[in-house]
């Protein structure tokens, strides 16, 4: 059939004009139930908390094949424009993978990624921005310094440091309370991680004025667009974790630098909201709790028909899961 009447966007010109940062966010969400249980929750919270505190910034999601509970609630955050935009994947691609779809597709020449566990503080771009406009030939910029990360990646920032035109304070400046946030969030054993971090000490650079820790980390970083897609694997490898250690390497041996804000301005959610971060939460105004609207389908739902049954096995299983992943408390 031939074509009816003429495209109405023909010879129109978009007054759309991307902001300089562009926020990219990763989100992941298969089921509810097990570590994932309170993942909304700690989903939901990290993007209030990015929306409330970087206004007039573009907003891109990459959903690596959620449930639809999320699936859902991103879309309402795409319909009331909060949500520049958004990718929705039919199945989980990897982390690297969402990197090399969502990366390139990032109209603003700066990219701040942060996977979805993350809290954002009031002024966390502008004090990642301010390193990153100030030092030569940054690389990464992280709002949460992780003392661990110290033991690679750091070559090309520790040439800088070592520049006439650079203080560089050598001690053990980190707060122990920033430390202790850390191990918390991601789960970390004490005894592992001071076996991790023996022997390593932190660098505070101060250079045109402007202070920064030396190193950064991939949970959340804030990036040129050009140094990302001159790092990134550019061969599809299908691992659904891991090969980020590598991208930081990478990053280091084009002779970038990799730093962190002096003052932590992002904080660590884990898989579920605790009280430190509910009542930050609250102190800023933002809801700590979400709503679970719709129940996960179970693969065995059909021997679940019993309203019964079915509570008893949920709970059975969540009892289970504590069970299995408590710690003794020291």
């Amino acid at each position: 059939m031939p074509r009816l009447g003429i495209n109405p966007a023909r010879g129109h010109v978009s007054d759309y004009h991307p902001s300089r940062v562009t926020l990219c966010l990763l989100t992941y969400l298969p089921e509810l139930y097990g570590y994932f249980r309170d993942r909304f929750d700690v989903i939901r919270l990290s993007l209030e908390s990015l929306v409330a505190h970087t206004p007039g910034t573009d907003l891109m999601v990459f959903d690596n094949g959620s449930c639809g509970m999320l699936v859902d609630y991103l879309r309402g955050l795409r319909d009331a424009g909060k949500i520049k935009y958004l990718f929705l994947s039919s199945q989980n691609i990897g982390k690297i993978g969402a990197f090399q779809v969502m990366f390139p597709s990032a109209p603003g020449e700066l990219i701040a990624y942060a996977d979805d566990d993350m809290f954002f503080l009031p002024g966390w771009l502008d004090a990642c921005l301010r390193i990153l406009d100030a030092y030569p030939k940054v690389g990464m910029v992280s709002g949460f310094y992780v003392r661990s990360q110290m033991k690679y990646g750091i070559d090309s920032t520790l040439d800088f440091a070592s520049r006439p035109d650079v203080n560089d304070r050598t001690s053990l400046i980190w707060p122990r309370e920033y430390e202790e946030h850390y191990l918390e969030g991601y789960g970390w054993d004490a005894d592992k991680y001071a076996q991790e971090i023996d022997g390593l000490e932190d660098h505070l650079l101060t250079y045109a004025g402007v202070d920064a820790l030396i190193s950064a980390q991939h949970m959340q970083f804030v990036s040129p667009k050009q140094v990302l897609l001159d790092t990134l694997p550019k061969t599809w490898s299908g691992h659904l974790m891991g090969q980020m250690r590598e991208l930081d390497m990478a990053v280091d041996r084009l002779g970038y630098l990799r730093l962190s804000t002096p003052e932590p301005v992002t904080r660590f959610l884990g898989n579920v909201v605790g009280p430190e971060i509910a009542q930050l939460a609250h102190q800023y105004g933002l809801s700590a709790q979400g709503k679970v609207t719709r129940k996960p389908r179970h693969p065995l739902r059909f021997l679940l028909r019993s309203g019964r049954v079915n509570l008893w096995m949920w709970k059975f299983y969540n009892n289970l899961f504590d069970l299995l992943n408590s710690r003794e408390s020291k």
